[in-house]
């Protein structure tokens, strides 16, 4: 699987083009992310909230990487950090626009 490119609003994965954000299970399926979710709490879908992470973790899951958007703005909110940690899952990883990690 290869991210090929992301401009505002859109992510290529496999040179298919989508326009919404997305999760990419273990299997390897995209599906498109459930903003809703951190948006009923915090009016932004900018901060992960717990709700988010629990449609987000897998079991088997190791490590969360997470696209920060465009300019940067995602995060995980305390909640959604601790949610991750309490399953055993390292991270998360932050990737900018181009998929690289952040450091």
């Amino acid at each position: 699987m290869e991210i090929e490119g992301t401009t505002f609003g859109t992510i290529t994965i496999d040179r298919k083009t989508y326009e919404h954000d997305v999760i990419i299970r273990l299997s390897g399926e995209v599906v498109k992310r459930k903003k809703k979710l951190s948006k009923k709490y915090y009016g932004t879908s900018h901060l992960l909230s717990k709700d988010e992470a629990k449609f987000v973790f897998e079991k088997g899951c190791e490590q969360i990487i997470l696209g920060s958007g465009q300019m940067g703005n995602v995060h995980l909110s305390p909640e959604a950090e601790a949610y991750f940690a309490k399953k055993g899952c390292k991270g998360p990883v932050a990737a900018d626009a181009g998929g690289d990690p952040c450091v």
